[in-house]
């Protein structure tokens, strides 16, 4: 199986979902919107949306989102399986139907998220604790597209749905790598929105040296059963 990873920017790759596709034996590859025109939707079977700290309404200064955005509807039409990341869910969510907004406040570190009854029994997030922290990154929110189900939600906001047709968004980073973070905290400061979220690099660092091995086991699994959907067909 072909997989398309749609990566927006180096810090802000596949990650740990990587390695559930390398071990499934499947062929990732990735697309990186910025860089060049949006590939054939025919060779692949499953599809990956990452991060990256532009926002889904900056047309105007991202001009290439547009051009996602595209392939993202093309996606729905054609029913491929795709799950989104973060930004990744928040542009799915507008294909679907229901454009992001910005948060009432930014949501960024390790915070509590809590599984709703349909995410329970969701076949991607079901075998995960009902309540578990999770490494949040972001100040935009997206709503619920029409059709979906409510999987996740935190005391800030929603945090994963289901769309008809095995779609799904996570807002927390279940893919991210502990580089990743690190490279993150490094340059927080460039980030007016993280600036405003007030957070303490240090604390969030002592965070994820104890939580990073067991968070990209769960990611692993998040994938790894996101792409046992996908092969099903």
């Amino acid at each position: 199986m072909r997989v398309l990873s749609i990566v927006h920017q180096a810090d802000a790759g596949s990650g740990v979902f990587a390695e559930a596709v390398a071990a499934r034996g499947h062929e990732l590859d990735e697309w990186r919107p910025p860089e060049s025109a949006p590939p054939e939707l025919e060779p692949y079977e499953a599809v990956l949306v990452f991060g990256g700290g532009m926002h889904a309404d900056q047309e105007d200064r991202h001009p290439w989102l547009r051009g996602e955005k595209e392939l993202l509807r093309s996606v729905r039409a054609c029913e491929l399986p795709v799950l989104g990341v973060c930004l990744g869910s928040q542009l799915l969510s507008e294909a679907a139907g229901s454009p992001p907004r910005r948060a009432a406040e930014p949501e960024i570190g390790w915070h509590e998220v809590t599984l709703t009854p349909d995410g329970r029994d969701d076949p991607l997030l079901g075998p995960l604790p009902s309540r578990f922290e999770a490494l949040q990154w972001h100040s935009y929110e997206f709503m619920l597209p029409p059709g979906a189900l409510p999987l996740a939600r935190s005391p800030r906001c929603l945090q994963a749905y289901r769309l008809p047709g095995r779609g799904w968004g996570l807002q927390f980073h279940a893919e991210v790598v502990r580089e990743s973070v690190d490279g993150w905290l490094e340059r927080y400061s460039t980030d007016e929105d993280t600036v405003r979220a007030g957070i303490e690099p240090d604390h969030i660092r002592a965070q994820t040296d104890r939580r990073i091995s067991a968070w990209n086991e769960l990611g692993v699994a998040i994938c790894d059963r996101f792409l046992a959907e996908a092969e099903s067909g």
